[in-house]
C-alpha cells in the first residue's frame, strides 16, 4: 500500500492514507533517506547537478554565481563556516523523549556519540520551506554542502523535486577540503574538515596533532 508522511520532505517517495504508529513513521522515515540519498546520487551521475570539488568552489561562486547552501547542523556550523553562506540544516537534533527514542539516544551514545560527539538527529521537516523563504527564485544557483557529501545528496534531492534546477554539489564535503581552498574562516575551531569530528576522538586528534608539532620541531 502507499503511504503519505506528513512530513514534505517524504512525501514523494511513500504516500499515507493513514497516520501510523510513530516507530512505523521513523521506519519509513529511513526508508525514505536511503532513497534520497540514491536519487541524488543519480542527479549527479546525469549531470543534472553539477558535481564540483572544494578547490573550484570559491572560483564557482565568484565566477558563476553559486550561492553556498550550507546544510550542516548548527554544532558542526559554530565550529567552522564560511562567512556569508546560506545555512539551513537538513538534520536537527531529536527532541522526542520517547521511551523508545530515549533508549536509541543512550545506545546512539554509547557506541557514536561518546566517541564522535555526534547527537542524535532527526529530518528538519521544514527544510525545503526554509530555503524557499531565503531563496524564493528557484532558478538561483545553490552550491549544496555538508561535512562529508552524504547529507547534501540528499538534500540536492530534495531541493531538486521542489523545483530548484541550478544545483551544485560540493564532492566529499568539507572534509575533502584544504586549507587553501577556502581562505576565510570563522568559528570556535576555524578548520572546515574537524568540523564533524567531536566527543573522545576531537580530543585524540587534537592530542596527535600536538605530538606531530612537537615532532617537528625536535627534528
Amino acid at each position: 500500500m502507499a503511504i503519505q508522511l506528513e512530513n514534505q520532505f517524504y512525501t514523494s517517495n511513500l504516500k499515507l492514507k493513514y497516520k501510523p504508529q510513530n516507530h512505523l513513521i521513523k521506519f519509513n522515515r529511513s526508508l525514505c533517506i536511503q532513497a534520497a540519498s540514491i536519487s541524488g546520487k543519480k542527479l549527479v551521475q546525469s549531470g543534472t547537478v553539477k558535481a564540483i570539488s572544494p578547490k573550484e568552489a570559491v572560483p564557482v561562486m565568484r565566477n558563476e554565481g553559486f550561492l553556498l547552501l550550507d546544510i550542516r547542523p548548527i554544532w558542526e556550523r559554530e565550529k567552522a563556516h564560511i562567512p556569508g553562506t546560506l545555512h539551513v540544516p537538513l538534520f536537527i537534533k531529536d527532541e522526542d523523549n520517547s521511551l523508545l527514542t530515549l533508549l536509541k539516544k543512550w545506545v546512539h551514545f554509547g557506541y557514536i556519540g561518546l566517541w564522535t560527539g555526534q547527537k542524535f538527529t532527526t529530518i528538519n521537516p521544514t527544510f525545503l520551506s526554509q530555503v524557499e523563504s531565503s531563496v524564493p527564485n528557484k532558478d538561483e544557483k545553490l552550491l549544496v554542502v555538508c561535512g562529508e557529501g552524504l547529507r547534501s545528496l540528499m538534500a540536492v534531492s530534495n531541493l531538486h523535486e521542489g523545483g530548484y534546477r541550478n544545483l551544485g554539489w560540493l564532492i566529499g564535503g568539507f572534509n575533502q577540503a584544504k586549507v587553501a581552498d577556502f581562505p576565510t574562516v570563522e568559528g570556535t575551531d576555524k578548520i572546515l574538515q574537524y568540523a564533524t569530528i567531536g566527543g573522545v576522538s576531537y580530543y585524540f586528534l587534537q592530542l596527535l596533532n600536538f605530538v606531530e608539532s612537537v615532532g617537528k620541531k625536535d627534528s
